[in-house]
């Protein structure tokens, strides 16, 4: 996993996985490339004290202002807060299942609390592989095709938004493009 948990987004041809035409951490930048894809990338601060034996109830009123105006601006109806840990059951199969890419029917939000993870985007012909760290919200639209790693020994908090919980399901492409990139190690 990331050592200086500093957001980063490496952005590769999809055909080549070995070397990033786009390597930075800077948040505007990645904000602006991103942005273009039609992605949303925001840095939250918590309007309250938190830390790692916060439940959900604490994290979500922590955020409240940003959580009403996505929900506002994108339609949310609910929020809930998820943790991982190494000591997470089936932490393994979890991991190897987020790791194929696929599409969701709705759109996929995520705000990380604490901690970090991975997520990689096909657009244009390119994959965008974006590190996520404390405080960074990303919005992955409907139908973008993706996948996710935790890497091999997570521990994140993060707060998940949704139209409809019920039917955010993984349409898993079956294309083995994963497989080419490097791992969130």
């Amino acid at each position: 996993m990331n050592a200086t948990l500093t957001s980063t987004l490496r952005v590769y041809d999809e055909a080549d996985g070995s070397r990033p035409l786009v390597d930075t951490t800077d948040r505007a930048e990645i904000a602006r490339i991103l942005g273009d894809q039609g992605i949303v990338f925001e840095k939250w601060e918590a309007a309250a004290p938190l830390d790692a034996s916060s439940d959900q109830e604490s994290i979500l009123a922590a955020y409240a202002a940003d959580i009403n105006r996505l929900k506002a601006a994108y339609g949310y109806t609910t929020a809930d807060v998820i943790r991982v840990t190494p000591e997470t059951p089936n932490l393994p199969a979890l991991r190897a299942k987020f790791l194929n890419e696929h599409t969701h029917s709705e759109d996929e939000v995520r705000f990380f609390v604490e901690g970090d993870a991975s997520f990689y985007l096909r657009l244009g012909g390119k994959v965008h592989q974006m590190i996520c760290t404390r405080g960074d919200l990303l919005g992955v639209p409907a139908n973008t095709t993706h996948w996710f790693d935790m890497g091999p020994s997570p521990r994140f908090a993060a707060i998940r938004l949704f139209v409809n919980a019920e039917g955010w399901v993984a349409n898993f492409t079956g294309d083995d493009i994963a497989a080419r990139f490097p791992k969130y190690e």
